[in-house]
């Protein structure tokens, strides 16, 4: 598993950590059951606190992506598919927010936006 944190990230090193692993369950790099790193030995090898790491598999876990056997260390949770749904369609909405942001700063109307995006996805479909 490779976790690349950047200090200059206005996001938080947990979130970072949280945020890779959560993309590598969804690419499926991390797969079912895989075991993630200890917690100890990930803040060992990115060079951060401890309860830095912990707090990311506690989110993790609470959010449903990892699970953590006593006395066996913490592993990817079955693949819930309601969830990766939820969090594809989160990260869509995303995009469309800045585009809704980027249409309103340069006035570009609702209607310019869906009739490009039509366009671009029919083509798309064609090819």
């Amino acid at each position: 598993m490779k976790i690349i944190i950047s200090n200059n990230s206005y996001t938080p090193i947990f979130e970072q950590i949280k945020n890779t692993i959560i993309n590598q369950i969804l690419s499926d790099e991390l797969t079912e059951d895989e075991p993630l790193p200890s917690i100890r030995s990930l803040a060992q090898d990115l060079r951060i606190s401890v309860m830095t790491v912990k707090k990311a598999y506690d989110e993790l876990e609470n959010e449903g992506y990892i699970i953590t056997k006593q006395g066996k260390g913490s592993f990817v949770a079955p693949k819930n598919t309601e969830l990766s749904k939820e969090q594809k369609q989160k990260e869509i909405e995303d995009y469309i927010l800045k585009i809704v942001d980027i249409s309103k700063k340069y006035n570009i109307s609702k209607d310019e936006i869906i009739e490009t995006f039509d366009y671009i996805y029919r083509s798309e479909e064609d090819e």
